[in-house]
């Protein structure tokens, strides 16, 4: 009994602890179950995150790689950190391996613009990493890989974590051609681009500056350079502003490095010279007059009308002195006129001239022979003159034509029509000058026909000028007298037939027959 009472307890203890155990059991599994299952939970978490994590990492890198400024970063021993593409493309680099962990500032901002060697120490960089302060610079290079520079504006920002500065991001940009485009536009505010002179607008800025106590005496010289309207007129604009720039040559050749020279109108210079008195300013004026004797342009001798005044005094109005150096300029300028137009003239013909030998003897002849039919004609001597200084300058407006068609017996008709504008430059160049102004319209006029059939402007009869028909006939007369050498009786008789031939049609007839008889006569005496 008591034995079987034994057994029946021990397997009521072994039921028990057989439950317990399968129950701890169960616990453990639920635990490692659940466990397991957090440590997939949090293992999705932490693979979700570090997806965001890279994913924002590209997004940051694309964002950075995709700006035109260059982006980099730097730690407190200045190392590279970070640098994005334009970083790279902009300082003509390869790849980031190029920057990344060595000391940037080694590498792209060692020295200054001049040259000078800048430490690391004494950069603006360096001063965010130290202080914290943020750096903006305009007037700075960074040093490319193959040793040129960029002219740069960049900004610098300090890295902070936890609080520290842990150092710094730098954003930069190449202004290289902003900073051209800013300094022509500072010269050409202040510049005449065709002489390189300042302009008006500088010279009255400077006027403001050096009117002072300490600057006196001021003198200012005003030149006109003379002309300008008729180079513009024959030779092109082209010739007309080589003459200009001549002119500003010879300005800045004669006067002083502190002086003051300004293009202030097409053909107008003024000159400040501070702290000048008047005898300086003299020689000054005499020196540009020395230079202009040495230069032509085309055969046209430069000149200036050249005029000048002095402040001596704080009470004397600077504008003034202005206006009194003008009046010196166009007194000048008027005394010269009549010497400037005839120096001119002459210089023009000796260039026609010596561009076509035959065109002296051709000018020459016809002066001779207008004159001759102006007697002939009665007319009074004033008139007779006239007719022979309008006869050797008909052709002036040639000096203008290229010299091979000056050379050419056949013209094609492209040369023609060159050949045709010389009325109407001959007109121009009389017709600035006061001693030639009442030659002009007959010089215009001088290849007009009697039906109307001529140019430039197609007049007939009556209204071609007198003087225009005589010259027409004589250098027509003397152009084919030209063509037979040494023409005979039987040359000259059959001259005078074509011209009859074409009388009332080409020429006045009745002109026609009072040369003939004039020459006829001239014969026989």
């Amino acid at each position: 009994m008591q034995g079987l009472v034994t057994t029946l307890v021990e397997d009521d203890m072994a039921k028990k602890i057989s439950s317990a155990f399968n129950s701890m059991a169960d616990k453990m599994y639920q635990l490692v179950h659940n466990l397991e299952t957090k440590v997939k939970e949090r293992t999705s978490e932490l693979e979700r995150a570090n997806d965001a994590l890279n994913k924002t990492k590209e997004e940051l890198y694309l964002i950075l790689d995709s700006t035109a400024e260059g982006i980099f970063g730097i730690d407190l021993e200045g190392r590279c950190t970070f640098c994005n593409n334009s970083c790279i493309y902009l300082l003509g680099y390869k790849r980031q391996s190029d920057f990344l962990g060595k000391r940037i500032h080694d590498l792209i901002q060692y020295k200054s613009p001049e040259g000078e060697l800048v430490p690391f120490e004494k950069s603006k960089a360096y001063r965010t990493l130290t202080t914290g302060e943020k750096a903006h610079v305009t007037d700075e290079v960074y040093w490319k890989a193959d040793g040129t520079s960029i002219a740069v504006e960049y900004y610098s920002y300090p890295k902070y974590k936890n609080g520290e500065i842990i150092g710094a991001v730098i954003t930069f940009l190449d202004i290289t051609e902003r900073n051209k485009t800013e300094a022509q536009i500072r010269y050409l505010s202040c510049h005449d681009t065709l002489t390189g002179l300042m302009n008006r607008s500088y010279l009255e800025e400077a006027l403001i500056v050096n009117d002072k106590e300490e600057k006196l005496p001021i003198s200012i010289i005003f030149a006109d350079l003379n002309g300008l309207k008729l180079v513009n007129d024959v030779f092109g604009h082209a010739t007309g502003d080589n003459l200009i720039r001549r002119a500003g040559n010879i300005l800045k050749k004669s006067c002083r490095t502190s002086d003051i020279i300004a293009r202030v109108g097409g053909d107008e210079f003024i000159v400040l010279l501070p702290n000048t008195e008047a005898a300086a300013a003299q020689q000054i004026v005499d020196r540009i007059k020395l230079e202009l004797m040495k230069e032509t342009v085309n055969e046209v001798q430069c000149s200036m009308a050249l005029g000048f005044d002095t402040k001596i005094s704080t009470y004397q109005d600077i504008e003034k002195v202005m206006v009194n150096a003008e009046g010196e300029m166009y007194k000048e300028k008027f005394n010269l006129r009549k010497g400037f137009a005839q120096d001119t003239i002459s210089s023009l013909i000796r260039s026609l001239q010596k561009k076509s030998i035959k065109e002296k003897d051709h000018s020459e002849i016809v002066a001779k022979l207008c004159s001759d039919i102006g007697k002939a004609m009665g007319l009074p001597e004033d008139e007779v003159k006239k007719l022979s200084e309008a006869g050797y300058l008909h052709d002036i407006g040639k000096v203008a034509l290229d010299e091979a068609i000056l050379s050419k017996d056949e013209l094609n008709e492209h040369e023609k029509q060159q050949m045709r504008l010389h009325p109407v430059i001959g007109y121009r160049i009389l017709n600035l000058f006061d001693a030639t102004l009442d030659l002009a319209p007959g010089i215009y006029g001088h290849h007009e026909k009697w039906d109307g059939s001529g140019y430039p402007k197609g007049l007939k009869g009556q209204e071609i000028p007198m003087i225009s028909r005589i010259i027409s006939l004589v250098e027509s007369y003397e152009r084919r007298l030209a063509r037979h050498g040494q023409p005979d009786e039987e040359a000259i008789t059959s001259i005078f037939k074509e011209l009859r031939a074409e009388a009332g049609t080409v020429f006045d007839p009745e002109l026609v027959e009072l040369f003939i008889q004039m020459m006829q006569k001239k014969e026989r005496d």
